[in-house]
């Protein structure tokens, strides 16, 4: 009786803050959080600034300066960029990686859609050692590719004799050595190496796919052709965005496939931006200027890989 009296007496209790005492906590709790996050982002930060962002700032005030890397360097301004600008082998250089650019990129994406669209959907026996063989290339370093192709180019290597046996062995010739043949030479061998990172690439998101929506392309009575156009290619979009920047990057940047195979011959028909740095750099002992170059092939890759992203978005109309 008592313990209800003193019950009713009593004054009711403040009800407590919504949330308990976690409202008060939470932003520091918040912080801490951030703070953790930070820490495990910390040793990639570093590891990027110090072997990316810094080289770069870096290889931008070289580019302003005189310095054969050994002597003391000399403020030279924009004197480097006038330098490079009026030089007729840049412009040549360019055009040649523009070109490459079709047997690295367009031709690689063309030919992994082309085997997803085979391969898709049909389990084969043998068909993951025959995945493994088409990526390979990307394993293999891209100076023992060069030193295998060289060979194969040469005039007694496996391609002349090739066309000797089927009867064509009045074309064969030194294709890497060839005046007008050597560019579209080099440029297959980027073929070679880029399809089998296209294929895996576009296999890879055609397995997302919804296989309700071939179902009902089949029911609409659309074939083979068409539900690759409109259900499979749709649906690797992404992935043809993401083929198209490595493949280009890789085009307009390659250096080592060039300097292996035919470092820049015949007669300069193979130069890239890529081995004119080089050259700069170490033949010629202008670090400016080799500078200079590597800044301006920078802003080309950008621009360019800017545009393969636009024009490969997902909300394009």
């Amino acid at each position: 009786m008592a313990r209800e009296l003193s019950t009713a007496v009593s004054p009711p209790r403040a009800a407590p803050a919504r949330g308990g005492g976690r409202a008060a906590a939470g932003p520091p709790r918040r912080l801490g959080r951030r703070a953790r996050g930070w820490l495990y982002v910390l040793p990639a930060l570093a590891v990027y600034l110090g072997f990316a962002i810094w080289p770069a700032l870096n290889t931008v005030r070289l580019s302003l300066l005189t310095w054969d890397g050994i002597l003391p360097p000399v403020w030279a301004g924009f004197s480097n960029y006038v330098k490079i600008f009026r030089d007729a082998a840049l412009y040549e250089a360019i055009l040649h990686s523009l070109a490459l650019i079709v047997f690295f990129s367009v031709i690689p994406i063309g030919v992994g859609l082309l085997m997803t669209a085979l391969l898709m959907g049909k389990v084969r026996r043998g068909m993951t050692f025959f995945r493994i063989v088409f990526f390979l290339p990307q394993v293999l370093p891209l100076v023992a590719v060069g030193i295998t192709w060289r060979w194969l180019y040469g005039e007694s290597g496996v391609v002349n004799q090739f066309l000797d046996l089927v009867g064509l062995g009045s074309i064969t010739r030194a294709w890497l050595g060839d005046y007008g043949l050597a560019l579209i030479a080099l440029g297959l061998i980027g073929t070679w190496v880029m399809s089998g990172l296209c294929m895996m690439l576009f296999l890879a998101g055609a397995q997302k796919i919804d296989p309700s929506l071939y179902e009902a392309a089949k029911l609409d009575g659309a074939g083979a052709l068409r539900q690759f156009r409109h259900v499979t290619v749709p649906g690797v979009r992404r992935e043809i965005t993401v083929a198209g920047v490595i493949t280009t990057i890789a085009a307009l940047a390659s250096f080592d496939l060039v300097f292996v195979t035919t470092n820049g011959g015949p007669a300069g028909q193979t130069n890239v931006p890529g081995l004119l740095v080089y050259r700069l750099a170490f033949n010629e002992g202008d670090i400016g200027g080799a500078s200079a170059l590597a800044v301006v092939l920078t802003v080309i890759v950008v621009a360019v890989v800017s545009a393969v992203r636009y024009f490969t978005r997902d909300d394009q109309s």
